[in-house]
């Protein structure tokens, strides 16, 4: 097959697990994507990746994650398995000769995480950490309006990110397998503070209230040092949901609505909104509204790994940003436990 029919050719997909995510969100926005063909998922429960299979309108179903990776139609594999699992089903993934679309995080520390340097070297294959909203129109423009000098020189990004779930049987609830809310959703407004900036933060400060019962980090408090600024974030598994995003310049601010879960899917349907307000009235009064149009960002997620596998971009989140991530997420929990700034790796 020549060079050009082949990147013309959707990339053939298989799902490595059923987690709520896959099923909900990735599945079907991998399906609307004109670059992707999602073709077999698999299970270690044969009923349940047929009966996920029916009615997501997969072809083929496989009641093991290895009869997955023998199928040689399969090019890329999605993984959204408990966090413990990212890591060695990378690799075996990999060494498959599949591609891999991992969920956030790919690894539970950075140590782990640069295992898969020497993989994906020593493969050929891309390997991603899935952080969809690197790809959303709302935070390019944020991003964009950032560097141009519209709010002045970058000096602080702050935010929060919470939900509200305390269910034991969760693996998002057992510490084992990487539980907890700075893994879940604390990565978020770490990695968009990193791209904001594009620098690393030099030392980071954390306070974390864990669950009496599960162990696991429920409530957590950071401080990010960039050389340029500072980032300063909550997050939360266990308070009431809510989450926002605001970037502050000398000059002006910009505030991103719906930063992480812009719909589509439910529970929200609206175009997402930033604002960008020059501080010149109080409660916001001469912010201008931006607004984008309705879209998927799990659809973009999937079409630009699809164009990066085929040669034609490069991803939008590379291994050694991963890594870096993961580093500022061990300062913190380190930092939680000397009760010190702590210096990322």
């Amino acid at each position: 097959m020549s060079d050009a029919k082949r990147s013309a050719e959707p990339v053939r997909w298989g799902i490595l697990g059923t987690a709520s995510i896959a099923l909900t969100k990735v599945i079907p926005a991998m399906r609307k994507s004109a670059l992707a063909r999602v073709e077999a998922i698999a299970s270690r429960d044969i009923d349940k990746a047929r009966k996920a299979a029916n009615a997501q309108g997969i072809d083929r179903a496989y009641g093991s994650y290895e009869e997955l990776l023998e199928d040689p139609a399969i090019e890329a594999v999605y993984i959204p398995l408990p966090n413990h699992l990212h890591v060695p089903w990378t690799i075996k993934a990999a060494h498959a000769g599949k591609h891999v679309l991992c969920e956030k995080p790919i690894a539970t520390s950075a140590a782990e995480a640069r295992q898969l340097l020497e993989v994906r070297r020593h493969t050929g294959r891309v390997i991603e950490e899935a952080f969809m909203v690197r790809t959303h129109p709302q935070w390019l423009e944020a991003r964009r309006l950032a560097r141009s000098g519209r709010i002045g020189d970058l000096r602080l990004v702050a935010g929060h990110f919470s939900y509200f779930r305390r269910d034991p049987h969760d693996v998002r609830s057992r510490l084992e397998f990487g539980g907890g809310a700075l893994f879940d959703i604390g990565c978020y407004p770490i990695t968009m503070s990193r791209w904001l900036f594009d620098e690393e933060p030099t030392e980071a400060i954390a306070m974390i209230e864990r669950d009496p019962d599960m162990h696991i980090d429920r409530l957590l408090s950071a401080m990010l040092r960039f050389p340029s600024g500072q980032a300063a974030f909550t997050c939360a598994g266990q308070l009431v949901p809510f989450q926002r995003m605001e970037i502050f310049g000398t000059r002006g601010r910009i505030m991103i609505e719906i930063p992480f879960n812009a719909p589509p899917p439910p529970p929200t349907d609206r175009p997402c909104r930033i604002f960008v307000d020059d501080g010149s009235k109080v409660a916001s009064a001469a912010a201008e509204v931006i607004e984008f149009p309705i879209v998927d960002q799990y659809t973009l997620q999937t079409d630009h790994f699809c164009r990066a596998l085929r040669g034609d971009e490069d991803v939008p989140v590379t291994l050694e940003d991963s890594i870096a991530n993961l580093e500022v997420i061990d300062a913190l929990f380190r930092s939680a436990e000397t009760h010190r700034w702590e210096r990322p790796a």
